[in-house]
């Protein structure tokens, strides 16, 4: 299916590795011109070169996305260079354990900013250049607002926030024929996520004992099944699709765990 991508200029916030990597990859062969954004040049580069060398289009903008006026500056830069914006993926935070007892004010704040906050600058600034394009926004969001996950408040509120703007921007944004979607990520093998098991007694261990709670096929979801959804949802082959919240998750969250390895 041709997604009518083509030259298509697309924002990914934290695109240089991870999940939004695997956008921005996606974009790029499916002929639009993905936009990384975030604090590591080096890190960028490397993504955009990769695309590169398979013949892709792509670019990148250093900015440090907790600070309100390089939000701003970096969607200059972007309207600068190519002089339009046809989608803008928030994808870029972490999960990044303040918890209700081992956090604090300060570590709270901070974590919001980090996890939040900049998907409204993000889109309060480029919101001129969808209205122009008819753009299309989405929301990379987790799971962690539906289920818990323990000692991780401000990511869970995050999260939660993040679901609720997809939905109020949805409302808000109809009368410009902007799109905008959530995509829900439970259980994806990421070099965060590895890093993070790698830290634990029993690597493989809990690798294992996570996978069989996930019901379809038992395994971890891709950063690329992933992307392939988001892809989707930023054409216009998803043209009547908004304030939706899509969960690419193996059916971790909604369906019944006794049916893993059933």
């Amino acid at each position: 299916m041709d997604l009518q991508l083509k030259n298509k200029v697309i924002i990914v916030t934290g695109g240089a590795k991870g999940i939004g990597e695997g956008i921005v990859k996606v974009l790029a062969k499916e002929g639009a011109i993905p936009v990384v954004i975030g604090r590591n040049g080096a890190d960028n580069l490397k993504c955009v070169h990769a695309i590169e060398a398979e013949g892709g289009k792509a670019s990148h903008v250093i900015a440090e996305l907790m600070d309100p006026a390089e939000c701003e500056k970096a969607v200059q830069q972007v309207v600068e260079k190519y002089g339009r914006i046809d989608g803008l993926v928030n994808n870029a935070g972490v999960n990044d354990g303040v918890g209700l007892e081992s956090g604090n004010y300060e570590r709270f704040i901070a974590s919001l900013h980090k996890n939040v906050v900049h998907y409204y600058l993000m889109a309060h600034f480029a919101l001129p250049e969808l209205k122009k394009s008819k753009g299309a926004i989405l929301n990379i969001t987790s799971k962690t607002a539906d289920t818990g996950q323990g000692n991780t408040s401000a990511y869970a509120a995050a999260n939660g926030g993040r679901n609720a703007l997809t939905r109020e921007w949805a409302v808000e944004l109809l009368k410009y024929g902007i799109r905008v979607n959530a995509i829900v990520v439970a259980e994806c093998w990421t070099p965060l996520y590895e890093n993070w098991i790698k830290t634990l007694p029993d690597p493989q261990g809990k690798l294992k004992e996570i996978e069989a709670k996930i019901p379809l096929g038992s395994r971890m979801t891709t950063s690329e099944e992933i992307a392939n959804t988001a892809a989707f949802l930023l054409s216009e082959r998803s043209s009547h699709t908004t304030g939706q919240l899509v969960y690419v998750d193996g059916g971790y969250v909604h369906l019944d765990r006794a049916l893993a390895n059933a």
